[in-house]
């Protein structure tokens, strides 16, 4: 098999509503996001009913909510630019070093890859600073902004140059990047003279092209086989360094890191070096075709199942190295030889897979980061919450909220009151004693044990209420039950008459990084039917928010957490 697409017309074998689904993830992600369904319609130039299909498509497979009339990017969506950076390898090889590098230098750092005339950021180390870089992970700049572009020009040919040139007469002002400041335009007046001098060089500097104050410094990282795989840059400000000083004091020991990173590129695929916990899990069990049919039986015609099996195979990429063949993606999805390479046509026609020399081998590109990826990845732990406990208040008809634990106190992060006569009024922010909350118990439980019982002994309990336990003894305890339960039940311990029931909220390693709760008066029902009725909902909300928290913070820092 050789390219199985040309770039112009969709082939007569390409998937339909795989290039719609694709289309309105895009018009979505360049809308920040969220989209009424209307504007949808009119950007997309398609039918509403095709529209109305795709988004509830969308919405069962987790990649956008439906609030009202308006299209809401979720967390989930960011799987599928997840499977590019696993395949990549970049990510889990290479960041440590990036890590390692900028707290050395207490500069920023950052990875940048190829794509087509563009360069996307694909891992950062950043310091925060009055005055930092502000770009995120997918974020797409032109060639000539910035120090990256430079050396990636060494590998472009005629037709390359000619479509740069072509792009900078349509859109001189590069309003095609929305992350790129205005006045970063008149970058692309001696772009060729920098790429000139970057070959000859091996580095490219960047003297305030993309944005007045910041400098930065870039050296090309090569595979085994002396190909540009990426760009290691370190950026700073001119009130630290001029763009002269940053290059004299800082690229030697950017050179040596480099060194290091394309040392572990050429190591054998597969080590225990930079190995992605997550690797593989989206194609685990090749559930693609089976999550499809059901979604199919349930939905019947809203749902479209060429679209996410298109999609499918995409998330499929996960943990793959060296690409995949057909019959391995045919494997991984459960799906057929045929359905699977007629979406790979729809894939590489539009940019989000290539297709290796031989034919046989298949790779996710950067592009796919461009579904989302960078709007997404600037989500908090309460803004991926917020829905879900907003669900969870409609279902159980009670106040829901999440806190995180702040020293020995618990921190309402999120909240979402229900409206009754008698409510508890709380707000974001408020802070109460762990020992004597559902959620303090929940956070307390999923610590160390030993420094689950430290905190126990610098703790003084006061009786907040009648019923308020005060014995560490009784304490320490309780919390081994309910490390052991998985959820909390407090008692007219912080108030009188009322109860609340929590469950933990995990991050991707497991660790226990906020607590969800339900809380509801005494008066409204016993407490085992407070369990048999809240419980069940309370499991599934915080699920949910541990999903979602999963893929946003696979290869990116959710805040909050």
């Amino acid at each position: 098999m050789t390219n199985l697409a040309t770039r112009d017309a969709p082939p007569s074998e390409a998937v339909g509503p795989l290039i719609r689904g694709l289309a309105v993830l895009r018009e979505l992600a360049a809308a920040r996001g969220r989209m009424s369904v209307g504007d949808l319609v009119r950007a997309t130039s398609l039918a509403r009913s095709t529209v109305d299909r795709t988004l509830s498509t969308l919405e069962r497979l987790g990649h956008l909510r439906l609030e009202g009339r308006t299209a809401v990017l979720a967390p989930r969506l960011m799987e599928l630019g997840n499977a590019y950076l696993s395949a990549s390898r970049l990510p889990g090889l290479l960041g440590p070093l990036v890590d390692r590098l900028a707290d050395e230098l207490d500069e920023s750092v950052s990875l940048a890859v190829p794509d087509r005339d563009g360069v996307r950021f694909v891992y950062q180390a950043t310091r925060r600073r009055r005055m930092s870089l502000a770009f995120r992970i997918g974020d797409l700049l032109p060639a000539e902004c910035g120090a990256p572009g430079a050396l990636f020009a060494d590998d472009w040919h005629e037709e390359d140059w000619e479509r740069w040139r072509e792009r900078r007469r349509t859109d001189p002002h590069c309003a095609a990047f929305p992350a790129v400041p205005p006045e970063a335009a008149r970058s692309g007046d001696t772009f060729a003279e920098r790429a000139a001098a970057a070959r000859r060089q091996g580095w490219s500097e960047d003297d305030q092209l993309i944005e007045p104050g910041l400098v930065a410094v870039a050296v090309p990282v090569r595979d085994a086989a002396g190909r540009q795989v990426c760009a290691a840059s370190v950026v700073s400000h001119t009130s630290r360094h001029s763009a002269a000083s940053l290059r004299e004091a800082l690229l030697p020991r950017l050179r040596e890191t480099v060194a290091l990173m394309e040392k572990a590129l050429a190591a054998p695929a597969g080590g225990a070096a930079g190995a992605d916990a997550d690797a593989g899990a989206v194609r685990a069990d090749g559930t693609t075709a089976g999550a499809a049919r059901a979604s199919k039986r349930e939905l019947g015609p809203e749902f479209v199942e060429s679209l996410a099996r298109g999609l499918g195979v995409l998330a499929a990429f996960d943990g793959s190295r060296g690409g995949m063949t057909l019959t391995a993606l045919a494997e991984a999805t459960g799906l057929a030889r045929a359905t699977v390479r007629r979406s790979l046509i729809t894939l590489e026609h539009l940019g989000y897979v290539t297709v290796a020399g031989d034919g046989r081998l298949f790779h996710p590109e950067p592009r796919v980061l461009e579904l989302g990826y960078a709007e997404l990845s600037c989500l908090t732990l309460p803004e991926i919450a917020q829905p879900h406990l907003v669900s969870l208040v409609e279902r159980v008809h009670e106040s829901a909220s999440m806190s995180v634990l702040v020293g020995d106190d618990i921190q309402y992060a999120a909240r979402v009151p229900t409206v009754r006569i008698m409510s508890v009024d709380i707000t974001v922010g408020t802070r109460f004693p762990a020992y004597a909350t559902s959620m303090g118990r929940v956070l307390l439980a999923g610590l160390p044990r030993e420094e689950r019982t430290e905190r126990l002994r610098r703790v003084d309990p006061e009786p907040l209420t009648r019923h308020t336990v005060t014995s560490r003894e009784r304490l320490a305890g309780i919390l081994e039950q309910v490390a052991r339960d998985g959820y909390a039940l407090v008692e007219e311990e912080l108030e009188e008459g009322l109860r609340s029931l929590a469950v933990p909220v995990r991050d991707r390693t497991g660790r226990v990084v906020a607590a969800v709760n339900v809380s509801t008066h005494t008066s409204r029902r016993t407490a085992e039917r407070a369990g048999e009725e809240l419980l069940p909902a309370l499991h599934e909300a915080a699920e949910k928010i541990t999903a979602d928290l999963r893929a946003a913070g696979r290869y990116t820092v959710v805040r909050g957490t």
